[in-house]
């Protein structure tokens, strides 16, 4: 049998203020004549966060646009960018949501390998590890801290670049930086986790390390959208450890069919990932009957409105689309499914799941 040796993140600090710590932190990976590149989630234009960003000499900040998710494009012409202004950097820093932390991932790969980003949308194609890499969260949920991928939309695909190369060489886990996220967007990104967890926990895939981390994350989850009152700072100190141990939980199993659907939408639709899952996790209970009732109780605490009828109106060659991004994520269908799962997930079901949607 062969077991998985995976890449984790080289290091981690966690704890209110320790953003502060970042300037310390980038010190001994600063190179002559070669700057940081901060990516910050333009939400935070015009806030307080950006003047405590360290910036030394001839550092650059670019507010990166993640109106969307990250395009390999994108990518391409950022690092390209990068490349031709300064010839090569120090690091890349990504704070913000889980787009933002995906972009500084790839981007920091394609600083150090050629071609284009979509030649390595798949598993283990990198060639060479990128330039150091930092990640900081303002939102919690995704994973994509301390995950082996980042999830990029190419000219034919929906897949990340998974490979022991991508993981962040630091990560600064901080919940003060979370405290102005609007409630919607916590709620969604936050559903990400959650969501994680009820694919992981009910997978094939599942062994007691992703159970440990999966347990763990989904209890955090629970004692976050199912407590009483008021958002206070223990919810998000909680939710940030949420995000790590669900992300954790993910790096020795697969996520599963909400997943799997929702690449569809946000290939097709743009829909962003935490609401595409939600708006997918809305109907499958048939997969995740326990799961979508815990998940509707938490959306009626929260006062969340799900979208629906986003498929309404879309042609056979769209839905033909999205169907095809979706069954190309064999690895998550089989988690869920098991190994016959084509048999199961005919394209006939998985259309009328995208007609509910």
């Amino acid at each position: 049998m062969q077991f998985r040796n995976f890449k984790m993140v080289g290091y981690v600090v966690y704890g209110r203020g320790s953003f502060n710590q970042l300037n310390e932190i980038l010190a001994t990976h600063r190179k002559p004549n070669a700057p940081m590149i901060f990516l910050v989630d333009h939400f935070f234009e015009g806030k307080e966060l950006v003047n405590r960003v360290p910036l030394q000499q001839n550092d650059k900040l670019i507010f990166a646009d993640v109106t969307y998710e990250p395009k390999t494009k994108q990518v391409d012409a950022l690092a390209q960018q990068l490349k031709d202004e300064f010839g090569t950097v120090s690091g890349v820093i990504g704070i913000g949501g889980g787009s933002t932390m995906d972009l500084a991932k790839a981007v920091a790969l394609m600083m150090n390998n050629s071609g284009s980003s979509a030649d390595y949308q798949g598993w283990d194609l990198v060639k060479q590890p990128g330039v150091y890499k930092v990640g900081i969260p303002t939102l919690s949920g995704t994973g994509a801290e301390v995950s082996r991928t980042t999830v990029l939309t190419g000219p034919t695909k929906k897949l990340g670049m998974n490979s022991d190369f991508t993981p962040f060489d630091q990560i600064v886990l901080d919940p003060e930086l979370c405290k102005d996220a609007p409630a919607n967007q916590r709620f969604y990104t936050g559903m990400d986790c959650y969501i994680h967890c009820i694919e992981s926990l009910t997978g094939t895939y599942l062994n007691e390390f992703s159970k440990s981390y999966g347990d763990k994350a989904l209890q955090l989850c629970r004692e976050v959208f199912l407590s009483d009152g008021e958002w206070t700072d223990e919810h998000d100190d909680k939710l940030m450890m949420a995000s790590y141990a669900g992300g954790m939980s993910i790096a020795y199993s697969q996520v599963g069919v909400a997943h799997a659907v929702s690449y569809g939408l946000s290939y097709l639709l743009g829909t962003k990932h935490g609401i595409g899952n939600c708006i997918v996790m809305n109907h499958l209970e048939e997969y995740y009957p326990e799961g979508v009732a815990e998940f509707k109780q938490m959306v009626q605490k929260n006062n969340i409105d799900i979208p629906e009828g986003i498929c309404i109106g879309l042609t056979d060659e769209q839905f033909e689309t999205m169907m095809n991004v979706s069954l190309g994520m064999k690895p998550l269908w089989e988690n869920a499914l098991g190994k016959n799962w084509e048999a199961i997930m005919t394209r006939e079901k998985l259309r009328a799941l995208y007609e509910k949607l």
